[in-house]
């Protein structure tokens, strides 16, 4: 990789955050779907960093932020429509969820996942897909969907 990804760079995060709700607007405009208010804040929250945030997370600072008494099916709902229209992915490995980078497509995503400060940075390379879809048909499986999770060191950490 020639650049350092921008999740571990330092930049200003408000913009990976406009961009996203400008995005999923777009995307929901497009395909005639409703970005509720609810929905808008939980995808807000999810890109508030690089890091994979957790349902009760979410659930946690819709209470003592924005004094919502959001219930866990409700934020469950919400991530449930980011998750099916492709402007969330979720770690599983962490229960947790991220904003997606190329929302505007469906995709396989790629994760690499740093042990020591969570920042998670989405690669989307087609033939790590592609090679998974493959091998798996060599053994006359089926794939459904995929998530590659792949944890490590990230730069910032490694130098520290």
């Amino acid at each position: 990789m020639s650049e350092t990804p921008l999740a571990s760079r330092p930049h200003d995060h408000s913009h990976c955050v406009h961009t996203a709700l400008s995005e999923a607007d777009a995307i929901c405009l497009k395909q005639g779907l409703r970005l509720t208010a609810l929905r808008r804040r939980v995808l807000e929250l999810v890109w508030q960093s690089h890091k994979p945030l957790g349902a009760y997370d979410i659930l946690a600072v819709l209470s003592e932020q924005d004094g919502r008494r959001a219930a866990p099916p409700t934020v469950y709902r919400a991530l449930d429509f980011l998750l099916d229209n492709n402007l969330v992915h979720r770690i599983a490995s962490l229960n947790a969820f991220i904003g997606c980078n190329h929302p505007e497509h469906a995709h396989q995503g790629q994760f690499l996942i740093c042990r020591t400060c969570h920042v998670a940075v989405e690669l989307e390379h087609k033939t790590i897909s592609d090679a998974i879809v493959q091998s798996a048909q060599g053994v006359g499986f089926a794939v459904e969907g995929q998530t590659v999770e792949v944890v490590g060191l990230c730069a910032a950490c490694r130098g520290a």
